[in-house]
């Protein structure tokens, strides 16, 4: 409740337009580019179960793009959340011998998709409107494809300095 003067002036009320749903995206990629863009369907949420089919796409799209790669040992970077923890991930990754880099909590500076791909990725599609999902997914695609190699090599190295601090403060939070 807000107090006025009975003579004030009506207050305004600002439409709000309303924004296209989210779009999750699950992004793999190494220091030569995109290896994996999995867009999630509508409606869909990311659990155990989905998170498994989508590393069983990553190693189908690993075979094709980069065919030694598998052979010469992929590691995943994994933050906490539930789907990566799970049994059934923890399950998939011993039966297909993957390995883990560990991920310690509250460390946003340890995920180079967001240090070094997000933040580039919102500031282009800031202030675009879109007509609908198809159009946004469209758009992020673009956006990846355009991205010239060296984008994601300084991606990768500049993880190095990243952990030997955190390292140094024995994995403590790391502030800017």
């Amino acid at each position: 409740m807000t107090w006025k003067h009975p003579s004030s002036p009506a207050t305004k009320k600002f439409k709000v337009q309303q924004s296209a749903t989210k779009v999750i995206v699950t992004v793999f990629w190494d220091s030569r580019g995109m290896i994996l863009l999995d867009i999630l369907p509508k409606g869909e949420s990311v659990n155990a179960d989905r998170y498994c089919e989508t590393l069983d796409r990553l190693r189908h799209a690993v075979r094709y793009k980069r065919p030694g790669l598998l052979r010469s040992g992929v590691v995943l970077q994994h933050d906490n959340a539930t789907p990566h923890t799970a049994k059934r991930t923890k399950e998939w990754l011993e039966r297909f011998r993957r390995d883990i880099i560990p991920h310690p909590a509250h460390s946003p500076d340890l995920a180079p998709s967001d240090f070094h791909l997000f933040g580039p990725l919102k500031r282009h599609l800031g202030g675009k409107k879109f007509e609908d999902e198809d159009e946004l997914i469209g758009e992020v695609r673009d956006w990846f494809s355009k991205l010239e190699a060296n984008f994601f090599t300084q991606g990768i190295y500049s993880l190095l300095p990243r952990w030997q601090k955190c390292i140094a403060l024995h994995g403590d939070y790391i502030e800017k």
